[in-house]
């Protein structure tokens, strides 16, 4: 009798796993570009390389957990409808603003929520790490390289400092007696933070079952790497500086710091063993029948994964939608303002520096005077199916550049278009010119800096048609010894030329 039922679960079981390979099949198809944007991330860069571990180490926990999912109750659950909505709704938005760790996020999220609809919740409670795995998957973190960088800046000059050894620092750029050294994105200890984290996560799992152990070598994992990689560029630069910088200023640069981040990934999980557990016992309970399953109507459970299946369908088909209706900008019809408030134009340019902004339809540029004060403005507007504006390679200073670099970034508030707007200043340099820099957008008639609130605008812009009114905005004046004379020369222009800058960028079409 029993070995019956277990027939007849195992008979309702099939149906629902056919609906999931669908539904699977479906997210593949409609959301094709998102998840190949994921993979070419994946093979274009080392840092999310461990993308490709994702899957098969999914499956393989899954596979652990095959003994819980006997005595598991298979059951459509409406509840993810909601989230299923809301989620794809998120990734429309993402879509359209070209957000694309927050598309892919979505996109992944998809996943587990289709589980939950068409297996149960007692299927995603058991597996709910194998799930929440995926989100390694998903290749984020860089808004994280900054800040690691002046970490490791901070730390590095510190240690030398505390050494004895006589530093000057500017941002991520300092020298010593013995030559000159800059923190760049690859030295920012980001590949060894998400791998770190990717392993101790992992780790966690199979070797601890008490929340706490868990949680404090997750912590560990992401707290010992940040320091290790400060370490780590303390010793190069010791190095350096102690053969003459012979030694660690070429590749062996690279291969020290692995062999060194090895080193301590060994250190870390041979002192996470000393925490193990032993693991409890994956045993099924005989007094439950295999694939148990609650009898519910047929009827009732296809039209919940009917209605998922369509809300599935309907984000990505109103974005194609979309896609195809957005115009492209064909011509910028702009005029630079001159003679205002006694600005007048200047015929030579007075840097030879220049921002980078990948693929804008127009770049201007215009050097004014007044008596003696110059100001610079660079104007760089977008349309749709060129580059993206708000774009982490849009900067004002390129990593490595041989003339130019950056020592600092900051925020500063300037009024514009009656209104405060909180603007990023940086300073640029080489060896014979100094720069104070002020960057924002002006996106559909809104100043803004901040990356968020800036592509929020952009969706609201491509919601209501107008999204390629867009630009990038960079004002530039000569810095001294002090930057409050090169502020306030930029602050008197934002004042008299800028609102005639912003008349002619809102009557663009």
């Amino acid at each position: 009798m029993k070995g019956n039922e277990a027939s007849v679960s195992q008979m309702r079981l099939w149906p629902r796993l056919l609906w999931l390979c669908l539904l699977i099949a479906a997210l593949l198809a409609l959301f094709w570009s998102t998840y190949a944007s994921i993979v070419s991330i994946w093979w274009r860069s080392e840092t999310f390389a461990h993308g490709f571990l994702v899957l098969p180490i999914v499956a393989f926990l899954v596979w652990r957990k095959r003994l819980a999912l006997q005595q598991a109750t298979f059951r459509t659950d409406p509840r993810a409808l909601p989230l299923l909505g809301v989620t794809g709704l998120i990734w429309f938005l993402a879509h359209l603003a070209d957000v694309a760790v927050i598309e892919q996020l979505a996109g992944v999220l998809l996943i587990p929520l289709l589980i939950w609809m068409t297996l149960g919740w007692t299927t995603v409670r058991i597996l709910a790490f194998p799930l929440g795995f995926l989100l390694f998957a998903v290749p984020m973190g860089e808004g994280l390289i900054e800040p690691l960088m002046q970490f490791t800046a901070t730390f590095t000059v510190s240690m030398l400092r505390l050494t004895g050894i006589p530093v000057f620092w500017e941002g991520t750029f300092f020298s010593l007696p013995s030559g000159d050294w800059s923190v760049v994105e690859a030295c920012s200890g980001l590949r060894y933070l998400i791998a770190s984290l990717f392993l101790g996560v992992l780790y966690a799992y199979l070797n601890y079952r008490s929340l706490w152990r868990r949680v404090a070598f997750i912590v560990l994992s992401a707290i010992v790497p940040i320091l290790a990689n400060g370490l780590r560029a303390y010793m190069i630069v010791m190095l350096g500086h102690l053969s003459g910088m012979k030694l660690a200023v070429g590749i062996d640069h690279l291969i020290y710091g692995w062999v060194f981040f090895g080193i301590v990934m060994f250190l870390l999980f041979a002192i996470g063993n000393l925490w193990s557990e032993a693991p409890l016992p994956e045993a099924a309970d005989p007094r439950t029948p295999p694939s148990a399953s609650v009898p519910e109507s047929a009827a009732r459970g296809h039209a919940i994964l009917i209605l998922g299946l369509l809300l599935l369908a309907l984000w990505p088909m109103l974005g194609a939608s979309l896609d195809r209706s957005r115009t492209q900008m064909d011509t910028v019809h702009f005029e630079m303002p001159q003679g205002q408030a006694g600005w007048r134009t200047l015929t030579s340019a007075q840097t030879d520096w220049t921002p980078r902004y990948l693929d804008a339809a127009l770049e201007m540029r215009q050097d004014f005077q007044h008596e003696s004060d110059s100001v610079g403005l660079y104007l760089a507007f977008y349309g749709n199916a060129d580059g993206e504006l708000i774009n982490s390679q849009n900067v004002m200073a390129v990593q490595k550049d041989e003339v130019w670099r950056m020592p600092y970034r900051r925020s500063t508030q300037a009024r514009i278009a009656g209104e405060d707007v909180t603007l990023s200043e940086s300073q640029i340099q080489s060896s014979g010119q100094k720069l104070l820099v002020w960057n924002w957008y002006w996106i559909d008639g809104h100043h803004v800096a901040n990356d968020y609130v800036a592509k929020l605008f952009e969706t609201l812009a491509v919601i209501l048609g107008r999204d390629h009114r867009q630009a990038g905005i960079v004002l530039y004046t000569p810095m001294g010894a002090k930057a409050e004379p090169a502020r306030e020369r930029l602050r008197r222009f934002t004042e008299e030329m800028l609102p005639a800058i912003d008349d002619r960028l809102d009557a663009m079409p």
